[in-house]
């Protein structure tokens, strides 16, 4: 038999419009479009970025203009290259991209026509990539320039740094309704909400970062802190370390405050657009860059009586192929190693959301705590019911006939067993802050505390315990200082002798 013909190999390039067009629907917002190129600016040392648009101007446009180190011609030239660089390559520690394809990809998801001007060492360069001009000649013809005067707000540009300008934005500005700019108004304000969140430890100048200033047309943008940690009623975990292919990925968790620990407003920021909900859950961080929030990666479900936890997770740029880092940093997946680690944590993790809304009526209570309410686990049900050990509750019974007693249990059952869970579930997963117990007035409060206390008194309760017992207990708690005025007047009469 003859010998078999070698194999013959030729060079299949896709075709350059095809290509990019299909680019264009990797799956950016115009938030998270932006949040990448910020990613370059933090990787050029950029301590100050300036965010511009003009959406009502007859063209407009979109500018983020840095301060960071700039490049060089031949840099550009690299820069504005798709795949300019490889997944796996080493890369500089304040280097937030993967792929290479940043820049590109996420400009042209928004906009046709893309211009990066940069300054280094006093030597200004400017090249364009023009979606239609490729299109036309079905070519990668990348556009150098030699006049800047109608590049927008390159007049900004006078010391090292870059500038990157998005025109002819297709994707924002509804094609048949031109003069329509509320849809582009309404991004732009989505995504520097977004950016906010998403630098929010870069904007804050958290220990160990760089501090990075965001400008959105000259006003500044503040952080957001997810995790509202400075809350003194922010429950802050010890922080985890575990180790992956040599590399350190620190968890710790988070519960946020109740809604009566808060103010109004603080409630409804920290809700975010979501609601709390949805916003439940890891919060992971590549180099202290929010990629993706919001998912118990399939761990636990998202639960109204967990929906105050949320766990910041840190890793390393060196896992991204564990985590499977996507294109445009927002989507990832959890490594399985990591995950059986998680799955033993989890519940410890979310039990401290669950306590800030059950403790109250919990059943494993201290002997010196008096719950009117007991919320009894069982094996596969929860159960509420009235405290008939209650003080106050108890002495009433006794004060009755055993007949009167027995329609006084009857009474009791028929109360709790009628309790309103769907109604109140939906009112507290709807607005908490609505649902709310009926107030107590001074003389009705006080009539309350002493016979509480005049009860346990009678059984020998010292003093101290009583007070404990009160402070920690509803209705009592909740009207703390009139309870304590109340105690101490009635510890001033016992020292008084009355």
């Amino acid at each position: 038999m003859p010998a078999p013909s070698p194999s013959r190999f030729e060079e299949v390039a896709p075709p350059a419009s095809a290509l990019v067009e299909s680019l264009r629907d990797i799956g950016y917002s115009l938030a998270t479009a932006i949040s990448d190129i910020i990613d370059n600016s933090i990787a050029a040392r950029a301590t100050h970025v300036e965010w511009f648009a003009s959406p009502y101007d007859d063209e407009p446009a979109i500018g983020l203009l840095d301060n960071g180190s700039g490049m060089s011609q031949d840099e550009l030239r690299e820069a504005m290259r798709l795949g300019s660089k490889h997944p796996d390559d080493i890369r500089d520690e304040h280097d937030l991209g993967r792929f290479g394809l940043g820049l590109k990809t996420a400009s042209f998801s928004q906009c046709r026509n893309l211009t990066v001007l940069t300054r280094k060492a006093g030597h200004l360069s400017g090249a364009r990539w023009d979606l239609d001009l490729i299109k036309e000649t079905g070519e990668w013809t990348l556009e150098f320039l030699t006049d800047y005067s109608e590049v927008p707000w390159a007049e900004n540009l006078n010391e090292d740094g870059t500038l990157v300008v998005w025109q002819t934005l297709d994707r924002l500005v509804e094609p048949d309704n031109k003069s329509d700019r509320s849809h582009l108004v309404e991004q732009l304000d989505e995504a520097a909400t977004y950016v906010q969140l998403v630098f929010h430890r870069y904007l804050a100048g958290e220990a160990g970062i760089k501090k990075l200033q965001i400008t959105f047309n000259n006003r500044r943008l503040e952080p957001f802190d997810p995790f509202h940690s400075k809350h003194p009623s922010t429950i802050i975990g010890p922080k985890e370390l575990f180790r992956m292919a040599n590399h350190k990925i620190l968890i710790q968790p988070f519960t946020l405050p109740h809604h009566k620990k808060v103010t109004n407003d603080e409630w409804e920021i920290h809700a975010m657009r979501e609601g709390y909900v949805k916003n439940q859950g890891f919060y992971i961080y590549r180099k202290y860059r929010l990629v993706i929030y919001g998912t118990w990666f399939s761990l636990a479900r998202q639960a109204e009586m967990t929906k105050l936890s949320r766990i910041c997770i840190d890793m390393p740029s060196e896992l991204d192929s564990y985590w499977k880092i996507d294109i445009k940093k927002a989507s990832a997946q959890l490594p399985e190693a990591l995950k059986k680690h998680l799955k033993q944590l989890i519940e410890k993790i979310i039990v401290s959301s669950k306590r800030v809304y059950i403790g109250q009526g919990s059943r494993e209570v201290t002997s010196e705590q008096l719950p009117v309410w007991l919320r009894i686990p069982g094996k596969d049900r929860i159960t509420y019911c009235i405290n008939q050990e209650h003080p106050i509750i108890d002495d009433f019974e006794r004060s009755l006939s055993k007949d009167q007693s027995q329609v006084f249990c009857r009474l009791l059952r028929l109360i709790y067993s009628s309790f309103p869970v769907d109604a109140l579930f939906a009112d507290i997963a709807t607005d908490p802050t609505l649902v709310n117990n009926e107030n107590y007035d001074s003389n009705s409060l006080e009539e309350l505390v002493r016979a509480a206390y005049n009860l346990l008194d009678k059984a020998g309760t010292k003093f101290d315990s009583v007070e404990k017992a009160l402070l920690s207990s509803n209705p009592f708690k909740a009207y703390r200082e009139l309870t304590q005025q109340v105690l101490n007047d009635i510890r001033k009469d016992q020292i008084n002798g009355f």
